[in-house]
């Protein structure tokens, strides 16, 4: 089971997660690197999708997308609820919110010394 399981750097995995989350149309992504804070993970990306559709849309499309591109989840929960959705690609741990969990457990307060960067489809200056 551990061959299906992300081989993706943790930069491949923003990299592809940001480009489906943006295409379909995730709210206020985040990056937050805990790598000098947590032993769990390097990295949380926090994304908004505004509906149960959308959370669901947003999900899948990670899900999918991953897959498609030979990596797996390690695990995933809060699937069939579809109010928060958490995808952990070990490295990486994808959370899809709608907006009331997201401003109830408000992760970005909680890991709040974590270095954050906001994902837009905004061109990046270089």
């Amino acid at each position: 089971m551990t061959a299906d399981v992300s081989t993706a750097t943790p930069q491949e995995t923003i990299a592809l997660c940001s480009e489906w989350l943006l295409d379909r149309k995730a709210e206020d992504i985040v990056v937050l690197d805990l790598r000098n804070i947590a032993e769990f993970t390097d990295y949380f990306m926090i994304a908004t999708g505004t509906s149960d559709v959308q959370v669901r849309a947003l999900a899948d499309a990670v899900i999918e997308g991953m897959k498609e591109a030979g990596h797996r989840p390690l695990h995933v929960e809060g699937y069939n609820t579809r109010r928060w959705v958490l995808i952990d690609f070990v490295d990486v741990v994808v959370h899809v919110l709608q907006p009331e969990e997201r401003e109830f457990y408000n992760l970005e307060r909680l890991w709040g010394d974590a270095p954050t960067r906001r994902i837009t489809d905004e061109p990046q200056p270089v």
